[in-house]
């Protein structure tokens, strides 16, 4: 019996550490004696000789792409291979985009911060949040304050409690020498649901 494969070409990393779309074998590359080939539309086709393949999607205008060398036999899939780069670029510079605007803010407080000075980060806090940021909380144990960390602890579940409407714990309270710090992450919302308001309504 035949399962469903993953043909979702594999990536690797360049020498920046960003994730590239591994170059595959088209047409007359592949070495393979025998195939399984997938349509444009992911239907199987069956097990067939490389030569047939080629030939297959040679008369049909496509090219035969290797998608999953390992499996056995290696499944081949008709597609314009030209286009199919062209979107991986464009998906990978988005993804790109995205990964540059997501930064890590850092806050720091003091065990005996006042409300005013409190209210202030926290504020911050939910702007660094809001635009997208992660950010990181860290509260200053200073002289004995080192031996008392569930004073920073209140601190930071005092914190997290007051942007629980933004953000979610990414990394849970811990002590770090002098430092108790945690780390928030932006809550993801979905994109309001279009209403189509009715003219003659108020």
């Amino acid at each position: 019996m035949f399962f469903e494969r993953d043909t979702t070409p594999s990536c690797r990393a360049d020498e920046q550490g960003r994730h590239v779309i591994a170059e595959l074998r088209v047409n007359n590359d592949i070495r393979a004696a025998e195939l399984r080939v997938v349509d444009p539309l992911g239907k199987q086709l069956g097990v067939m000789p490389r030569q047939n393949a080629l030939y297959l999607a040679d008369g049909l205008g496509w090219d035969l792409v290797e998608v999953a060398p390992g499996a056995d036999p290696p499944v081949a899939r008709m597609m314009d291979y030209g286009k199919f780069k062209y979107e991986q670029s464009v998906k990978e510079r988005e993804a790109r985009k995205k990964q540059s605007r997501s930064t890590v803010k850092e806050l720091t407080f003091k065990v005996k911060i006042g409300n005013h000075d409190y209210e202030i980060k926290r504020d911050r806090a939910i702007r660094f949040l809001t635009n997208g940021d992660r950010v990181r909380v860290r509260v200053w144990l200073r002289g004995r304050e080192a031996s008392r960390p569930q004073l920073g602890l209140a601190i930071l579940e005092r914190l997290s409690a007051d942007l629980a409407e933004v953000a979610t714990v990414d990394q849970a309270a811990k002590l770090e020498g002098r430092n108790m710090t945690m780390a928030l992450a932006p809550i993801k919302r979905p994109p309001r649901p279009f209403q189509d308001v009715d003219e003659g309504s108020p």
